[in-house]
């Protein structure tokens, strides 16, 4: 580790020499797949490829894509056997699983080498940001078959860190107060409830010792970042993380989160024109596994349909002096919805809730339905949490929120103005809304149409 940099050789590598390096790697990882992967060895065959002839990244843009569908048709229960796993039993480290979210969960097997990969995606972000010897870490991301919190862990002993392994945000502040952590790693709503419950106590969360704060498990809008750095008063960085090990973050200069190109490929790709795409255009996360000479791997991915979607920002070096190409913010593209043609995501749901204006009022939680009437006409019913529900002045919230929310780049604006798209706010009391109802992680806009 040197200064401000993890792997300051690699990070700062010149942008000829990483493409030489990650085709050098990508020619290790075909023929990797070919001697211990009984499903790419049919894939190859089935669709006519000669591994040989994948000399790098470019040859992978012929290639079909693996669906994560693929992916649960090729494990238990479908078959008796996991086809994607790609190394001996004897290799195996740990088994996690995806979060089943849609449908049944993904296997993924993890050998020490790939734990090793993990963990210095997550130490170059953590490096990047500004963290190191002598930082202590509250790990609100849960411990257990989602990679996330171990691989984070790992990364911060790699770093010099001491993690504060908590698992869940509900902490007593008295955490706060006797071991004085420098940061937290949790969720945007986890982190507003939080210094929601700080402040109940007497407490100031500017006041804390937290000097920075990490988000990761879920995309969000700039305003809830903006927000919540007003509240902490301290940046908050991005990360973007998978059990399937995309781990990309941002570094100071929050200008896009960095992707360890020497560890993981990434390509954009657009499923209703079925083409790559250039960089600037958006498309979902196409992935593939890069593996240095003499590494193995549990589950080999490649060209794997991530279903994110996302915008390659720039290749072009960093001010922060790293050359890895910059991404935009990631998105679930099962959390975009479809009105007359236009689509919309969860995040521009919350781009409208967090407008500054409104969170003198708000608490931030919110949920969304969509619902169609009897004429077609689609109405997005939003439900805003106030603070002071008898202060709220509903006019000047839902002014505020459509501000954000409506936009001429997705459509809504014009679905809007031509009475196609319609948006009804209600105002709610403390802890009145449907998602505190349920267990696990709330789906905040849910398409009842």
């Amino acid at each position: 580790m040197s200064g401000e940099y993890y792997n300051e050789e690699i990070e700062t590598m010149e942008r000829g020499d990483l493409d030489a390096l990650v085709e050098e790697k990508l020619r290790y990882t075909i023929d990797y797949a070919v001697k211990h992967s009984s499903f790419y060895r049919k894939w190859f065959e089935q669709n006519n490829v000669s591994p040989s002839s994948i000399r790098d990244h470019e040859d992978l843009l012929e290639m079909p894509l693996v669906s994560g569908e693929l992916i649960r048709n090729n494990q238990p229960p479908k078959i008796n056997d996991f086809n994607f796993m790609s190394t001996s039993w004897e290799d195996i480290f740990t088994i996690h699983e995806t979060s089943g979210t849609s449908g049944t969960p993904k296997a993924f097997f993890l050998t020490w080498d790939d734990w090793l990969r993990f963990a210095e995606k997550y130490s170059r972000s953590f490096t990047s940001q500004g963290f190191g010897t002598g930082d202590r870490m509250i790990m609100c991301a849960s411990y257990g078959m989602n990679v996330g919190a171990n691989t984070m862990t790992l990364s911060a002993r790699d770093v010099g860190m001491a993690v504060i392994p908590e698992g869940k945000c509900v902490f007593p502040t008295r955490v706060l107060e006797s071991y004085q952590p420098t940061g937290i790693v949790a969720s945007v709503f986890k982190l507003l409830r939080l210094a929601r419950r700080l402040e109940t106590e007497g407490i100031d969360p500017k006041e804390t010792s937290i000097e920075k704060l990490v988000v990761g498990g879920e995309s969000f809008a700039e305003e809830s970042r903006s927000y919540l750095e007003e509240i902490w008063d301290c940046p908050v960085y991005n990360t973007y993380g998978s059990t399937e090990g995309t781990m990309c973050g941002e570094c100071t200069e929050q200008s896009g989160l960095h992707v360890p190109e020497d560890l993981v490929h990434l390509d954009i790709y657009d499923p209703h024109r079925k083409e790559f795409l250039e960089d600037g255009e958006c498309g979902r996360i196409v992935l593939t596994t890069l593996l240095s000479p003499g590494e193995k791997c549990g589950s080999l991915l490649i060209n794997y349909d991530t279903e994110d979607t996302t915008v390659v920002l720039s290749r072009k070096k960093c001010a922060c002096g790293r050359t890895h190409m910059r991404i935009f913010t990631p998105e679930r593209e099962a959390e975009t919805f479809w009105v007359s043609g236009s689509p919309f995501n969860r995040v521009d749901v919350e781009r409208g809730v967090f407008q500054r204006e409104n969170m003198d009022y708000l608490t931030g939680e919110y949920e969304a339905f969509l619902y169609e009437d009897e004429e077609g006409v689609s109405i997005l019913k939003v439900s805003l949490e106030c603070i002071d529900p008898e202060k709220c002045d509903r006019s000047v919230i839902e002014e505020n929120f459509l501000k954000g929310f409506l936009s001429t780049i997705t459509g809504t604006r014009g679905l809007y103005n031509d009475g196609n798209l319609d948006v009804d706010i209600k105002l709610m009391g403390s802890r009145e809304l449907e998602l505190y109802k349920l267990k696990g992680r709330a789906k905040r806009v849910i398409d009842r149409r």
